[in-house]
């Protein structure tokens, strides 16, 4: 063996790397470290307490008692008000809608850890490591004591040369009473130098310090300040002339010492000029002199314990200013947050490009018609409706149409309460829209609707060329003041230069959605010559668009609740959010926050041209009735939104009128506010009436008086098997409206039952109507709605049947993406009530697939931030009830166990690798919640938890580990988020767990790994080292306290390990385990020790920068873990690269050895700066 390594570095050779990789795996084998059994932590706590209390440094030892609790915090939003309707929790009877209503009207959840700010790389410490842009100069104590005198000359001489403020304690000042803690007041001390260069410490009740002061201390006449804690801890005195004390505290140990240091130095300036001034007398003046030697016996008196004092100082004011040893380290500037966790924030409403439409002004060239407004006088004949229609916008691109804007809510108190008036809403002028997926073709589209009068090209003549205005007055209208007739249109497009188009009249041939859509596309925005042939209105339409400011005031949402910023009191119009058609893909969808649920009415095409049933239907108009009976005397519901004039909600509403047309079309829009709670009753009405449009005087009074006539009934039932009808429907019509409509049914062979009903066409399908549902409590997918549904069953009482179950949950997996991630919380809740209450393994491991499915869904559309969401503030564990319901954590680990067998589906097992962050931390949430909730938190820690679930986490971990360290070749993303996640559980768990157990899953997970083995496990293996040693109280992990036998209390009195000992190992276990490590990695190869120093040296920089180990103790303490690092580094010097490490030029060590020079250089086994054998 030693030929060979002498061969394979012999001088002048070049290195064989086959050669030095067999030899080192074969050390590597041969040095395989032994597993150290790790103590019994919690027994250690309770034999050494008296011990522990009794150490100075005790925080160091225990873990606070306040380490984590659990906190509410108020759901926000953007509204005055809840969005739910007061009563619709009462009301819903169905599961799912009970549960979507728990998700928005529930607060968000938190697990707190007091020290989580620790529990991260030193980067991330909550006192920010300040970059250092140069090393301060080095002062020698030669260069001191030259010019000693000149610098306590001008230093006292210079006004304001040193000052400090800050707040203190000040105990009492008379001597004769005692002090006691009471005694403190908190003052804040501002030192001052005055003119002749004496200095004062004036105290003041605040921090003004303008002000007169409350008291001042003359530090002229200040002796000493030393330390003094048997009152209170971090107190100091200062000693006068007089015999008098004066006696502080600050907050902590570095302020004291700060205090301490600063007035110690002033000290030291007032003794030093006070001696040159001594030395500099004038001997012929002997009055002068005598007193300045009776002044210099005063100070003689308390030379020694002022000389004491000084030299304290000193001491402690060049230690303060050195600079750390790891400020110099280069990585300790580098602003590396890649292992960061990402900010994490509760489920909020998210919205696209955000436009603000205004219209201004609608007019027209016809002298006697004037523009509707709300101050407006009242207008003739020839008055228009300008109405919300006119806020449309058509997405075409991606087939998505943003709706108009919507007026009110019927269920939401604001306008019953009196936030908002009926007559504040009556003319809405303009609105906020959003656009989720922008592109090019997005238009904004206007449709102006004028008062049925007949033949449309008769009644717009007037407004397309010049005519006699005086003839325009004279149509009768008002009786047909509610039927309107489409009139004109307008288009903008909003991504070409903000094109403007005309006014178009639409007449007979242009009236439906179908031709507005053909229109736009048919390249007439191209093409200029073919809009020139569409006949134009002489109108002017003012509209402002504008974007939308984070604190734009006065809006309200699309069902008419406020916004915070809303000003009741405010003059200014109100602004009414747009309802968006966000397109159902995934990555688009947000979950939902808010109670929404509006179904959008749509008729499209009503084929009448071959109905003999009635004499005249040319005219038509239909009107839509929400009911939720099918009496006689049923009254329609009163929760369609009004139009723009009339009531804020209406019990119907009208399509426009399409002249002397048998066969229309129609593009309107009817937004109806659903009942919190759907039923089989709930139902739409249509009724189609013929309009006269006959105005000649001729004919008797009471046939002039019959404008309209009921030509049609046709109805749609809105629920069909549980779920809200909103495909396209093709509906026959009836010619009457017989009481119990809905239960007629076609039996076949000419039998029915139900009542008696007149078919128009022999019953074919003459009414085309669409419908769409934006509901935040109802959901369109059939697999979701089922599952809840038998869940209600079993939850009503009956029998829970294992299969149909497990039959429900593998439909899940059929689920639409964007249903899922729109109920996202509401699922994931479900979904984890089912498992603590399943009696079959098989049902709660399906449950898990199932989240398994879930989780890498929003993976895959990259939504993980939903999920980080969700276990953050929305996760909430079941109440825990022994006799009925489990724990989320130890069934979810059960199930994760079965899934990680090798017997189980790989692609399955895979996601869960890949994905395993969420379930870990779902665990830790259950976890903590279940100690805060049941009061097991108060337990010891070996109680706190069932053998049980100490087994499954054990087993879990053992699960784990051969698909980290067997798939990182085939699967390497999964393994390596596998292990990242396991070593962030397994930090948390030294948080509510047995921490003696969390010691031996550690050993479990370390013994999977082997020296010589690939890099990448290397990697894995020091990542989850780094993370587990990151613990915010990592130091009392590692019990930094004397374990000698006997009655050794103290480090003074113990002899101190220098060495990796199997006792050391034991006591300190992390520490002990990381050095181990760090030692077997240092006889690899150069990147895997490059890895391993690296997570050591983090570390120690860590400990350095931690405020709460500031003080010399702290850090002398610390410092006493890792004294065997002394021995590794000697053993292992040849393999570490000096040069490489150090940011600063260093002289190149070579150790000579049998004639050969092997540079201190991590992988550098070749001959560099070859020094004789006699000048080494």
């Amino acid at each position: 063996m030693r030929k060979f390594t002498l061969g394979a570095l012999s001088p002048g050779e070049g290195l064989n790397f086959s050669m030095l990789q067999c030899l080192t795996y074969l050390f590597a084998f041969q040095a395989k470290p032994k597993l150290i059994e790790p103590l019994d932590y919690e027994n250690v706590i309770v034999q050494k307490k008296t011990q522990i209390l009794n150490d100075c440094l005790r925080e160091m030892l225990l873990f606070p008692y306040d380490d984590f609790q659990t906190a509410i915090l108020r759901r926000q939003g953007r509204y005055i008000c809840s969005t739910v309707p007061v009563k619709a929790e009462e009301e819903a009877e169905s599961l799912f809608v009970t549960e979507c209503i728990k998700t928005y009207n529930s607060d968000w959840h938190l697990v707190n850890y007091k020290y989580e700010d620790y529990s991260g790389e030193f980067r991330q410490l909550p006192n920010k490591v300040a970059k250092l842009d140069k090393l301060p100069v080095h002062v020698y104590e030669v260069d001191e004591e030259a010019d000693k005198d000149e610098d306590a000359a001008s230093l006292g001489s210079q006004k304001g040369g040193i000052t400090k403020h800050g707040w203190l304690y000040k105990g009492n000042m008379n001597t004769a009473i005692s002090v006691t803690m009471r005694s403190f007041k908190r003052r804040f001390f501002h030192l001052i130098q005055l003119g002749d260069g004496s200095y004062n410490l004036n105290f003041y009740k605040d921090e003004k310090i303008s002000k007169e002061p409350k008291g001042s201390i003359f530090l002229d006449s200040c002796m000493g300040v030393v330390q003094n804690n048997k009152v209170r801890r971090f107190a100091f005195e200062l000693k006068m002339q007089d015999k008098s004390t004066y006696l502080l505290a600050a907050d902590s140990e570095v302020e004291m010492e700060e205090w301490i240091t600063t007035l110690n130095k002033i000290l030291q300036l007032n003794f030093e000029a006070a001696m040159q001034e001594k030395r500099n007398g004038d001997s012929h003046e002997d009055d002068e002199q005598s007193k300045l030697e009776g002044s210099g016996s005063g100070l003689d008196s308390y030379l020694p314990e002022l000389v004491k004092s000084t030299r304290e100082a000193e001491i402690k004011l060049k230690s303060e200013s050195r600079v750390k040893l790891f400020y110099l380290d280069p990585d300790a500037q580098k602003l590396d947050f890649s292992s960061a966790e990402p900010e994490v924030k509760p489920f909020e409403e998210k919205f696209g490009k955000r436009i603000l439409v205004k219209c201004n002004d609608l007019s027209f060239n016809l002298q006697c018609c004037v523009a509707e407004n709300e101050e407006g006088p009242t207008t003739n004949e020839g008055k228009m409706l300008f109405y919300s229609d006119i806020f449309n916008i058509f997405m075409y691109f991606f087939s998505v149409r943003v709706s108009s804007s919507s007026l009110t809510c019927l269920q939401s108190p604001p306008v019953l309460q009196g936030i908002l008036h009926e007559a504040a809403m009556q003319y809405p002028k303009q609105g906020i829209f959003s656009v989720t997926c922008p592109h090019p073709d997005i238009f904004l589209v206007a449709r102006i609707e004028k008062v049925l009068q007949g033949s449309i090209t008769h009644c717009a003549e007037p407004y397309m060329k010049s005519s006699d205005s005086s003839k325009v007055g004279k149509l009768g209208i008002s009786s047909r003041w509610k039927w309107r007739i489409p009139f004109a249109f307008f288009f903008l497009n909003l991504s070409i230069a903000l094109f403007l188009s005309p006014l178009f009249f639409t007449g007979n041939n242009l009236m439906s959605v179908l031709t507005y859509k053909c229109l736009i596309f048919s390249s007439f925005v191209c093409r200029p010559e073919k809009m020139a042939k569409l006949p134009v209105i002489l109108g002017n339409l003012d509209i402002t668009i504008d974007n939308v400011s984070s604190d734009f005031p006065n809006y309200v949402n699309s069902s008419y609740i406020p916004m915070k910023q809303f000003d009741t009191c405010m003059k200014a119009p109100i602004t009414f959010e747009v309802e968006e058609f966000v397109p159902c893909i995934p990555k688009h969808t947000q979950p939902y926050t808010i109670y929404n649920n509006h179904l959008y009415v749509y008729p499209k095409y009503l084929k009448y041209d071959s109905q003999k049933s009635f004499a005249k239907a040319r005219n038509i108009a239909i009107c839509i009735e929400f009911k939720d009976s099918d009496e006689e005397d049923c009254q329609p519901l009163k929760c369609i939104y009004g139009r723009p004039g009339g009531p804020v909600f209406t019990r119907s509403a009208f399509a426009a009128v399409l002249h002397h047309q048998q066969n229309p079309e129609f593009y309107d829009e009817i937004k109806i506010e659903l009942p919190t709670q759907l039923h089989e009753k709930h139902h739409l009405l249509f009724t189609f009436f013929h309009v006269s449009c006959d105005n000649s005087s001729k004919g008797s009074t009471k046939k002039k008086d019959v404008v309209e006539t009921q030509v049609g009934y046709s109805w749609l039932p809105l629920l069909k098997d549980g779920r809200v009808v909103t495909s396209e429907q093709h509906v026959p019509i009836s010619a009457n409206l017989p009481s119990g409509y809905l239960g007629y049914q076609e039996l076949g062979m000419g039998r029915h039952y139900g009542p008696e009903i007149k078919w128009v066409d022999g019953g074919k399908p003459l009414l085309k109507v669409s419908t769409h549902l934006v509901s935040t409590v109802y959901t369109q997918d059939q697999h979701l709605h089922n599952f809840f549904q038998y869940c209600q069953k079993t939850e009503s009482g009956a029998q829970a049947l294992g299969n149909e179950l497990v039959k429900y949950l593998k439909s899940l997996h059929a689920m639409e993406g964007h249903v899922m991630i729109a109920f996202l919380p509401t699922i994931l809740n479900q979904l984890f009530r089912v498992l603590t209450r399943a009696t079959q393994e098989e049902v709660a491991v399906n449950v898990t697939r199932v989240i398994i499915h879930v989780v890498a869904q929003c993976h895959e559309e990259g939504l993980e931030s939903h999920l980080r969401s969700y276990v953050k503030y929305a996760y909430k564990a079941e109440p825990y009830v022994a006799s009925e319901y489990k724990t989320v954590h130890e069934e979810l680990t059960k199930s994760m166990t079965t899934i990680l067998k090798p017997s189980a589906d790989f692609l399955t097992s895979n996601k869960l690798l890949k994905y395993s962050w969420f379930f870990f931390d779902v665990l830790i949430k259950s976890m903590a919640q279940h100690l805060i909730e049941n009061s097991k938190v108060k337990l010891l820690r070996n109680q706190r938890f069932p053998a049980s679930y100490h087994h499954a986490v054990e087993t879990v971990v053992n699960m784990l580990m051969p698909h980290i360290t067997q798939k990182f070749r085939d699967n390497p993303e999964a393994s390596k988020n596998a292990n990242h996640s396991l070593a962030v559980f397994i930090k948390r768990c030294f948080t509510f767990m047995d921490r003696g157990f969390v010691f031996k899953q550690i050993n479990n997970y370390i013994s999977c790994f082997a020296p010589g083995d690939p890099k990448t496990l290397f990697e894995y293996k020091f990542e989850f080292l780094r993370v587990v040693c990151n613990h915010e109280h990592y130091i009392p992990l590692n019990l930094p306290m004397p374990f000698g036998k006997g009655r050794i209390q103290r480090y003074q009195d113990l002899q101190l390990d220098y060495s990796l000992t199997d006792e050391f190992c034991r006591n300190h276990f992390l520490v002990g385990l990381l050095l181990r490590e760090v030692g077997t990695a240092l006889q690899e190869f150069r990147e895997v020790r490059l890895i391993a120093i690296s997570v050591l040296k983090n570390l120690l920089i860590k400990h350095s920068f931690d405020d709460r180990y500031a003080s010399r103790s702290h850090q002398a303490r610390i410092a006493t873990l890792y004294l065997p690092l002394f021995g590794l580094l000697i053993e292992n010097v040849q393999r570490i690269n000096v040069r490489e490490v150090s940011p600063f030029p260093v002289n190149p060590g070579s150790v000579c050895k049998r004639g050969h020079t092997v540079t201190a250089g991590v992988g550098s086994w070749g001959c560099q700066n070859k020094v004789s054998q006699t000048g080494g």
